[in-house]
């Protein structure tokens, strides 16, 4: 029997857990696709970007560097926060503190407007990674219960009445399983790349407080 028959032979439930498995599937791998394809690129951004955005001579020069090599906006957005910091109205909580504590609010919220586009996806990978083999197997348990309720009704067993509806409903399991795991395997290795870009950021943030809290005055001047 093949793939479309066995789909049309079976009830309502059978079927909602064949479409539940397949939409489950085409959701993790666009997921994973899309989210391999632009890590990949915000990986090598964040490091040709931060080199660059170091070589300017000024802020205003740093931010039209990163215009050039940021293509996944992800420095872009600290640089900005920073900038945008001036025009803080004055007299209200915002423009409370010195200004290192000015700093590490706007970076913070910065960076992690940042760090959840780079999340965005993860949640779903996890959640079909973990949830997969228990739809698989509901359809494997309901295939088995009516198979089992076939024998009763016809009052007799025979090995022809068990192993194709049994054969049937097993297979649920093993699509179950054929959605998880590249879900389960994606999570880890993308989750490692947005470890290792984050790490990134949060050290490109720190250094951009430092300087912007400590400017770095006049050289020494010779007699």
């Amino acid at each position: 029997m093949g793939v479309w028959e066995t789909f049309w032979s079976g009830d309502a439930l059978s079927r909602s857990v064949a479409l539940l498995l397949l939409a489950m599937s085409v959701a993790s791998w666009v997921v994973i696709l899309w989210k391999g394809w632009m890590l990949r690129r915000a990986l090598a951004d964040v490091q040709r970007s931060a080199a660059a955005f170091w070589q300017a001579v000024d802020l205003d020069d740093g931010q039209r560097r990163l215009g050039g090599f940021d293509s996944q906006a992800l420095l872009v957005p600290l640089v900005h926060a920073a900038l945008t910091l001036e025009q803080t109205a004055p007299h209200t909580l915002a423009a409370a503190g010195d200004r290192s504590q000015q700093l590490t609010r706007v970076l913070r919220d910065a960076l992690h407007g940042v760090l959840h586009r780079l999340q965005f996806g993860q949640v779903l990978l996890a959640t079909v990674g973990s949830t997969a083999p228990f739809v698989g197997l509901l359809g494997t348990v309901w295939g088995i219960y009516h198979a089992l309720t076939a024998i009763g009704m016809d009052g007799s067993f025979r090995i022809e009445q068990v192993s194709g509806p049994v054969g049937e409903a097993l297979v649920m399991t093993a699509a179950g399983l054929a959605v998880a795991i590249p879900a389960v395997l994606a999570y880890n290795v993308l989750g490692r790349q947005i470890v290792r870009i984050e790490a990134d950021l949060e050290g490109f943030a720190r250094d951009l407080r430092e300087l912007l809290v400590h400017p770095a005055g006049p050289g020494p001047t010779k007699d």
